[in-house]
Formats: structure tokens, C-alpha cells, sequence
């Protein structure tokens, strides 16, 4: 199992919500593609409208830092920031990466 996660905070313009959403569903292909284990994005449902997460696993942070390389080399990876950027979707971004207490890790439940 993954040993750390990377927990990233967006803040993001309320008004691009849809925007955002169709952000994070391209990811879906490009993050697996480039090492790392997605966990999930989420948006804003109740309450605080302007701050969505993704969730990333890897199983080090060396294996993080390849995953970055594998990214910026990626043609899809640079057309999504480029699309995030171009749209004025994220204000600002948080890295902040985790342990993962492996006895409270789904199981596919």
C-alpha cells in the first residue's frame, strides 16, 4: 500500500466550479499514467464554496519526485494546467503531504 499521500488545497473561483470539476476528471487518466495512485478530487458541496482537494498516493517521496518529471514531459499534463491557467480556475494551491496510517485505509469498501 501507499505510504504517503499528497493532500492538495485549492482555492478556487466559485464561479469556474464546472470549470474545476472538468479539471479534475482529466486527470483522472494522466495521474495513473504518470506513477501516481489517485485517490480522488472533490468539489465544494455545502458550505465553503471556493475550496476543492485532490488526494494522490505514492509509495515515497522519491516516487513523488518522478512522478513530477513524468508530468512535466507529459503532453496531456501541459494542456491541463495550461486549461487551469487559461480559465483563471485556481487562486492559489497547497501541498501538504501525509503519513498514511495503513490500518485506516480503505479496502475497497
Amino acid at each position: 500500500m501507499p505510504a504517503i499521500t499528497c493532500f492538495i488545497r485549492y482555492e478556487i473561483d466559485p464561479a469556474r466550479r464546472d470549470a474545476f470539476r472538468r479539471y479534475a476528471e482529466n486527470w483522472a487518466t494522466i495521474i495513473p499514467r504518470a506513477g501516481g495512485k489517485l485517490i480522488g478530487y472533490f468539489l465544494p458541496h455545502e458550505g465553503t464554496n471556493d475550496i476543492g482537494w485532490g488526494l494522490i498516493a505514492f509509495d515515497s517521496l522519491a516516487a513523488y519526485e518522478a512522478y513530477r518529471a513524468r508530468l512535466r514531459d507529459d503532453p496531456e499534463a501541459r494542456a491541463n494546467f495550461a486549461f487551469a491557467q487559461s480559465e483563471k480556475i485556481i487562486r492559489r494551491e497547497e501541498r501538504t503531504f501525509v503519513e498514511n496510517v495503513q490500518a485506516t485505509m480503505l479496502h475497497g469498501g
